[in-house]
């Protein structure tokens, strides 16, 4: 076995980890929102606040260290995969860093303080439409990382257009609004 090899598993290893991670925590809180389980929405919000920075944090930039150690020894910095891979992770490590960790956070301190209260429930709503758009880029970069594309592949690249236009349609369409239950 080779050290690039090596490296390489490493990297999908800590990617997967993020990225699955994140998408679970996305289909609970979509599926607890759809279902209008209020609880089980903040549970998701929650977990999202406190392991940004104890998981998904460390696990986006191990990523991005092995992706980087990949390019500087093997592969290079110059091909539009890479520059398409390095410019996705610049937007959903910004996503997850100025969106969902202060939104988690704010959110469960106003819970904490005030209980579950409508603001507090629509402060913690922003996340959702984050983590589709999030999700989005995800799956481009993931769709770079294995098909390479070129300037000549026009297909591709339009299909990764449509996967960022379809993320953002669906951050931008509105949000259903959770309410406390009366019960």
């Amino acid at each position: 076995m080779d050290w690039y090899s090596i490296v390489k598993l490493l990297h999908i290893l800590s990617v997967t980890l993020w990225v699955g991670g994140g998408f679970a925590l996305m289909v609970l809180a979509t599926l607890a929102d759809r279902s209008g389980n209020i609880q089980g929405t903040l549970q998701a919000m929650r977990a999202t606040g406190e392991l940004g920075n104890r998981f998904f944090a460390p696990m986006s930039i191990l990523t991005l260290a092995f992706g980087l150690i990949m390019c500087w020894f093997w592969v290079g910095f110059s091909q539009l995969w890479i520059l398409i891979g390095l410019a996705g992770y610049a937007t959903t490590f910004s996503i997850g860093m100025f969106v969902f960790k202060p939104s988690a956070d704010r959110m469960g301190a106003m819970i904490a303080r005030d209980g579950v209260t409508p603001a507090a429930l629509a402060y913690g709503q922003r996340i959702l439409p984050a983590a589709r758009f999030d999700y989005a880029v995800m799956l481009i970069i993931i769709a770079d990382m294995v098909l390479k594309p070129t300037i000549d592949d026009f297909t591709v690249l339009a299909a990764m257009g449509l996967v960022l236009a379809a993320g953002a349609t669906l951050a931008l369409g509105g949000p259903r609004r959770m309410v406390p239950s009366v019960a």
